[in-house]
């Protein structure tokens, strides 16, 4: 009986090592839930990022104006009777909050 007991407490002190120390403990369990975590937010990103590359597609697949647009201001072209004027940043949006709306 003493032998029963014995092994019994060997395999409950070999499950509480595995569940504390070994591969599937609490701690690397807790590791691997914050890298799927991270995966996710990467992954997130990414279809954001997709859909607006498949807008983007969508847009110079349909009409001319998106490419037009990009011309201009990827490119710097202007049409022939047009002047360019460069607005800084900061400007554009001091100059959108001072005007008025109509």
């Amino acid at each position: 009986m003493k032998a029963l007991a014995a092994v019994l407490v060997i395999f409950l002190i070999a499950i509480q090592a595995q569940l504390w120390v070994g591969r599937g403990s609490v701690p690397y369990v807790a590791h691997l839930r914050q890298e799927v975590a991270a995966a996710q937010a990467d992954n997130e990103q990414a279809r954001l990022r997709n859909a607006q590359l498949q807008a983007e597609l969508r847009d110079l697949r349909e009409g001319l104006e998106m490419v037009e647009e990009k011309a201009r201001f990827e490119l710097g072209m202007i049409k022939p009777d047009e002047v360019f004027v460069p607005i800084s940043g900061a400007r554009t949006a001091s100059l959108a909050a001072s005007s008025p709306k109509p």
